[in-house]
């Protein structure tokens, strides 16, 4: 069994100049591929159920599905909560057995963010689990503008929360399609001079991939979290398996036909990210 915990595939990440993909997972299908593209690597994989996933599938069967995964991988897996929004969600997949709980108070005034990730850190590290907080709102494509993270509010928030990650906000967007502009070095730099927490970027299908290669070697970043990407490239595949065969109606025959393509991107993402 390799079921892992966040900080114990960060922590090795921070010191070996490497950064390990948060892969954003919506079903079976895909999750399975990471598991497969991680092991062709020979690399730590962290499966990750946000909102959509949850909405979709109860916590309690994404539990099972990332503890059955890890259990037969030859590399480091981490079940991952993504943007848990309450105590009550997190405590929830706590219980279904994830190793890793990420809570979101992005949104709310700092101290109150503070209390409620200290809150859920202490819970996670009384389970022996981990916890990621996030400073700083990302924004989303075509919708919420971000609110860059402040590099002295970051590291309050490190140092008063105990969080094992830190996701901040540095000019990355979530469900960002085209790689434009990249990230703010400058402020990323002015964070880490104040904090030596393990860095976290959502949105990281939008960063170039040569800026997260060198941003995995060079600084504390340890986790770039990829969604849009690998689903735009599940959606091609599928698109291709529907349409080599308008006749066909079977569905396991025809997801059978997206594993290779995702197993192809994933290791893509994957190898970008060792350093």
């Amino acid at each position: 069994m390799t079921l892992a915990t966040l900080a114990e595939v960060l922590q090795p990440a921070m010191a070996g100049g490497y950064a390990v993909a948060g892969l954003v997972t919506l079903g079976w299908e895909d999750m399975r591929a990471f598991v497969a593209a991680a092991e062709a690597e020979d690399c730590p994989v962290i499966l990750q159920a946000g909102p959509s996933c949850r909405a979709h599938t109860p916590l309690p069967v994404l539990g099972k599905m990332f503890r059955h995964l890890a259990e037969g991988a030859r590399v480091p897996v981490v079940a991952h909560l993504d943007h848990g929004y309450t105590v009550d969600e997190c405590k929830e997949a706590l219980d279904a057995g994830f190793t890793s709980l990420m809570f979101d108070g992005s949104r709310k005034p700092l101290a109150d963010n503070i209390a409620e990730s200290r809150a859920i850190a202490e819970m996670a590290h009384d389970a022996g689990i981990s916890c990621e907080g996030e400073i700083g709102f990302v924004g989303y494509a075509d919708g919420e503008r971000s609110a860059g993270t402040d590099p002295e509010e970051a590291a309050l928030f490190a140092r008063e929360t105990g969080v094992d990650a830190m996701a901040i906000s540095v000019g990355n967007v979530h469900l960002q399609q085209e790689k434009e502009g990249g990230l703010d070095e400058d402020r990323i730099a002015a964070i880490q001079a104040l904090t030596d927490v393990p860095l976290v970027i959502h949105g990281g299908s939008g960063v170039p991939v040569d800026q997260r290669s060198r941003l995995a070697r060079t600084t504390n970043i340890c986790k770039f979290n990829i969604g849009t990407e690998l689903r735009m490239a599940f959606g091609d595949a599928l698109r291709a398996a529907v349409n080599a065969d308008p006749d066909r109606f079977d569905r396991v025959a025809i997801l059978k036909e997206t594993h290779d393509p995702m197993v192809a991107a994933t290791r893509r993402v994957l190898t970008a990210l060792k350093g």
